[in-house]
């Protein structure tokens, strides 16, 4: 048995980059995908892929994360396809490599904060659903922003961290668990993919409010170790 066998999984950003692949790999894992995205015949490849492997996934319709009305209609839209959802895969990355990229918002701090919008959106408008099915929230943070952004991106980071926290802390009382993972620069995407389909399983079922440094290891290390 698959570890995501019959979950339904909300993922933004599917176009490409990390949303296509948490996407092929939750579906590989037996999950039944509703990817959205601006980029929507990029999103709609995304799901022709998952279906040409094997996989189950459904593209409503052009989805902006940063619009409440555009994010509650590709919930339902989910709910009523697969009868609820029990997944939510939120990028706040997704944001940046959609709608904030054609607003007067270049710097990383300010993408990132549209971001964190765009998370609170989707679990928003999922939150009844995820009552029901005592569900997962994964939010995944940006790696790196352009030169001269890092106090930003450690900023933003932190903000993530706490936007998680504070969703694991309001999901306790119903069963909703909340984790935010990676990446961070020096993170491998397989890894964190990895790390995403095991919290979001039943095995991880115990565990809330988690955020995994995937450094294989490294972030044990003494500083000035090499590995």
């Amino acid at each position: 048995m698959k570890r995501l066998d019959g979950k339904v999984a909300l993922i933004s950003g599917t176009a490409r980059g990390r949303g296509r692949a948490a996407a092929v790999r939750f579906a590989a894992e037996g999950a039944l995908v509703v990817g959205g995205d601006l980029r929507h015949e990029e999103a709609v490849e995304t799901q022709r892929l998952i279906a040409r492997e094997g996989g189950i996934a459904l593209t409503p319709g052009p989805l902006d994360v940063t619009d409440e009305d555009s994010v509650r209609a590709w919930v339902e839209e989910a709910a009523d396809a697969f009868g609820g959802i029990d997944i939510v895969h939120a990028d706040a990355g997704a944001a940046r490599s959609g709608v904030t990229g054609s607003r007067p918002c270049e710097d990383f701090a300010c993408a990132m904060r549209a971001g964190l919008e765009s998370v609170r959106l989707t679990v928003r408008a999922a939150w009844p659903h995820l009552k029901r099915t005592r569900g997962c929230v994964l939010t995944v943070g940006c790696a790196a922003g352009p030169a001269g952004s890092l106090a930003g991106s450690r900023t933003a980071g932190a903000e993530l961290t706490a936007l998680t926290r504070r969703i694991a802390a309001e999901g306790a009382p119903y069963g909703i668990r909340a984790h935010c993972v990676g990446p961070r620069p020096s993170d491998r995407p397989d890894d964190v993919l990895h790390a995403a389909v095991l919290l979001a399983s039943g095995g991880a079922a115990p565990i809330t409010g988690a955020n995994p440094v995937i450094a294989g290891g490294r972030s044990a290390l003494p500083p000035g170790a090499r590995s």
